[in-house]
């Protein structure tokens, strides 16, 4: 990037100096409740503790800092507070490729990217700045671990889960992308261990149907939560195992094919499967297929169809509606996490059955007639999933599908073989890490008295700070005597500690919470702060998080609405997903070689001009191209404001009163004006399009310049030229505080802007002396009028025909009708 010549350019670096140590110490922006008083909570997703704050982290940071200060003009008391997201694995990572302690690492980090926040210039209430890795803070945590395995929201069950031999530790199926660690890519295999789940299955009703709640929110991440949660309504139903005592259970949707079912396919890691081939000749060819298609899917992509593969494991299931005997398939489509991890094949009406039949030649049997042809299996080349007439199904045959599924499952649940369900998608969340760097999980397991938590008063459950972390990874927690050993709280006998800790995204769940008391020290919350505050009125964050942390979040807000800690069952009211930062047409990344550094700007241009790129280059949900030029034209804008206040100087610090009658430069400025401050509240207040507000502003001082510039004859008036140049000001102090408070209080001001109300509009003064007014002739553009705005729309209709070059098109013919659209066209239809 080209150097800047700053010897025509305001002095940006003792500008931003002076404020924001002005701000520091006046702590400007702390708050408190004020009852009575409407107030606003603006909260962007917490940084990771990564060491440097980067161009997302700038753009998503401004963005919200925009709202902030602008609310805070309009008069809300506005609640702005920053904090760190501190555990997890790349802070632990980070320390032992430095050979330094994660703590200190973590901590150095904070330090540094505080500063580097703090030379933004953002408007952060920083004595409710908090830290996950504080033990202050995830004493709280451990409680409601505590309060929740109480309830029975908590359980512990030994499973098969995501093993990540690189990081060493367990990931929710959540944390796996594309097979692979989210974290640090690398592949993921499964494993049987041992683990704590909270029950937000409990929950899935309410996550479902509150989506619906959500208005505020972007319908993309509304529609990611559902099909995540996975709602399905149909019949559970149990398949004798032919010549065993087993039965197996599976869900279906489309109970009204049952007598279609032709094979059953089981999840390969189901129970039976190990259970069925035990001791016979399929043993070892199942295990092989089970083996393979379980890493297989671990590694699937997300959207990537597999190859359909199965294996018959030499069992059968008997339907218990015709008595048919149905092999059993070891099939790679069945999920164990959905349903009951078993489903009945019906090939002709389901597609990825049809697909697997015609695999392994298996017979396909119509059981669905649809309502305008007949069908038969010689002649369909793909299955028929949609309604019908039942055919070939015993004493419901003739029935229409949605009869016949009521009555299928009336039959099922009378004779004690089945019932109605509903089953979602949606797993119980993993929380077991098996690293160090995170919250101490506060249970003990003694061998006399089982699993107890651990007793309220001996929390928090800090993590033993003299330790050394392997180079694997592995936690030391799980060798360290001095950490593991302890007493029952109990019977007061020898246990052993719960060595695992909290996966990260339990402290992210409710951290917007402790924000509103972060002093607090009686309990997790202060009940009367938090009821002010919450719920959070904007969200800024990436839509990454759709899944993981919003999800987590809306379902830890729940939990502690039971727990009797909040009122609120929504975090976020408004929750915006902002794009990503794009440099040579990819995402700005070390491994790409794309990244800018903010500091190296912030040096070159200053914190304003950085600021006002990222807010005027694109939308905030649309991705932001980076443009070396774009960061040049923002500092040139705000130059140009700042030479034109230096040149006009003593105009502006003089008092002026507006006369009665203004020049008509006067009232052009004056409406522009006007215009300008409507255009730039409408762009801001919950729309966030702030490269058009911006524009605005731009084209607001091009106009300013023209009109006022020293040789034009007449110039506007004095107190009209004062009102633009405090309009501009007022409406770039969120975007550029530095630059605007200078400016402000060098045109002779002695308030603050960030105190100072956002400007009111005059709507007379806005409106335009004249229009321009389209003119069309059956649908054809044939003229345009000059006229006064407050024209009647008898006059505008008169003038139309009355204009020479409509009457060529006119004439002679009949006038069906005159439509008038205001201010905009009028439509002469003959």
């Amino acid at each position: 990037m080209a150097s800047v010549d700053t010897a025509h350019h305001y002095d940006f670096i003792a500008i931003e100096r002076k404020w924001q140590q002005k701000w520091s110490e006046e702590k400007t922006f702390k708050v408190g409740e004020e009852p009575g008083k409407k107030k606003y909570y603006l909260l962007e997703m917490f940084p990771y503790t990564s060491g440097r704050i980067h161009m997302g982290h700038v753009r998503n940071y401004t963005i919200g800092d925009v709202v902030a200060r602008y609310k805070r003009m309009q008069g809300y008391n506005v609640l702005h507070p920053m904090g760190w997201d501190a555990f997890g694995l790349p802070a632990e990572n980070a320390a032992i490729k430095n050979n330094t302690h994660p703590a200190k690492w973590t901590y150095e980090n904070i330090d540094y990217m505080r500063g580097q926040l703090q030379q933004m210039g953002l408007s952060y209430d920083w004595d409710r700045e908090l830290a996950t890795c504080n033990a202050d803070y995830y004493r709280w945590e451990q409680q409601f671990f505590i309060e929740l395995y109480e309830k029975g929201l908590i359980y512990q069950k030994v499973t098969v889960v995501n093993w990540c031999e690189t990081c060493q530790t367990v990931l929710a199926r959540e944390q796996v992308i594309d097979g692979c660690c989210w974290r640090c890519d690398q592949g993921v295999t499964p494993r049987e261990m041992n683990g704590w789940f909270f029950k937000i299955t409990d929950y899935a009703e309410e996550l479902l149907a509150e989506c619906d709640n959500l208005t505020g929110w972007p319908e993309k991440v509304l529609t990611m939560q559902r099909n995540w949660i996975g709602k399905s309504t149909g019949a559970q139903l149990d398949f004798p195992v032919a010549d065993t005592d087993d039965l197996l259970t599976i869900f279906t949707t489309r109970p009204d094919t049952i007598h279609g079912a032709t094979f059953m396919s089981i999840a390969p890691e189901h129970p039976l499967v190990a259970k069925l081939t035990k001791g016979t000749t399929r043993e070892g060819a199942v295990r092989d297929f089970v083996k393979r298609t379980t890493i297989a899917k671990q590694r699937q992509k997300a959207g990537e169809e597999l190859d359909k593969e199965g294996i018959f494991i030499g069992a059968y299931a008997v339907n218990p509606y015709n008595g048919d005997r149905l092999p059993i398939y070891a099939a790679n489509f069945v999920l164990m996490e959905y349903g009951t991890g078993a489903v009945m094949a019906v090939l002709a009406h389901d597609q990825r059955d049809f697909e697997f039949a015609h695999k392994y030649e298996i017979p396909i049997k119509v059981v669905i007639q649809p309502p305008d042809e007949t069908l038969t299996p010689e002649r369909m080349t793909e299955a028929y999933d949609g309604p019908g007439t039942l055919h070939n199904s015993g004493e419901f045959s003739g029935m229409a599908s949605e009869e016949a599924k009521k009555a299928i499952t009336a039959k099922a649940d009378q004779e004690g073989f089945g019932r109605s369900q509903v089953t979602y998608r949606l797993r119980d969340w993993g929380v077991s890490r098996q690293r160090y760097w995170g919250t101490p999980i506060p249970m003990i397991h003694c061998q006399v008295c089982g699993v107890q938590p651990v007793a309220r008063a001996d929390l928090p459950v800090t993590l033993p700070s003299d330790v050394s972390i392997e180079s694997s990874g592995k936690s030391p927690l799980h060798t360290l005597a001095s950490y593991y050993k302890t007493t029952c709280p109990k019977c007061g006998g020898e246990a052993r500690r719960e060595t695992d800790t909290m996966d990260t995204f339990v402290e992210s769940s409710w951290y917007f919470a402790r924000y509103t008391c972060p002093d607090y020290s009686a309990g997790p919350l202060k009940k009367e702060a938090a009821d002010y505050w919450l719920p959070v009125d904007q969200y800024i964050g990436g839509v990454e998080h759709a899944i993981l942390h919003l999800l987590y979040a809306r379902f830890f807000t729940k939990i502690l609405r039971d727990l009797g800690y909040l009122s609120i069952s929504e975090p976020f009211s408004n929750l915006l997903t902002q794009g990503m930062v794009i440099k040579d047409g990819f995402k700005m990344s070390k491994s790409k070689g794309n990244v800018v550094d903010p500091a190296d700007l912030i040096d070159q241009y200053g914190a304003d001009t950085v600021r006002l790129f990222s807010l005027f280059a694109a939308p905030p949900e649309r991705d932001l191209e980076w443009s070396d030029k774009g960061v040049d034209g923002a500092f040139r804008f705000l130059g140009r404001v700042h030479r034109f206040i230096i040149a006009n100087l003593e105009l502006l610090q003089g008092r002026h009163s507006r006369p009665e009658k203004l020049s008509r430069p006067g009232q052009d400025l004056h409406r522009k004006t006007h215009q300008t401050i409507a255009k730039v509240s409408r762009d801001i207040d919950g729309k966030f399009h702030f490269n058009t507000a911006i524009s605005a502003i731009m084209e607001l001082n091009n106009s300013l310049s023209g009109l006022a510039a020293a040789e034009q004859e007449p110039r506007p008036e004095a107190a009209v030229i004062k009102e633009a140049v405090e309009a501009i000001l007022k409406l770039l102090a969120p975007m550029v505080p530095h630059f605007a408070e200078e400016m402000w209080q060098l045109i002779g001001n002695d308030t603050e802007l960030s105190s100072t109300p956002w400007p009111a509009f005059d709507e007379e003064a806005a409106k335009e002396d004249e229009i321009t007014l389209v003119v069309q002739v059956n649908g054809k553009v044939r003229s345009r009028l000059q006229v006064a705005s407050d024209t009647s729309e008898e006059e505008l209709k008169a003038m139309a025909l009355a204009d020479d070059k409509v009457g060529k098109f006119t004439e002679g013919k009949d006038i069906r009708k005159i439509i008038v659209v205001k201010n905009k066209l009028i439509s002469i239809v003959v």
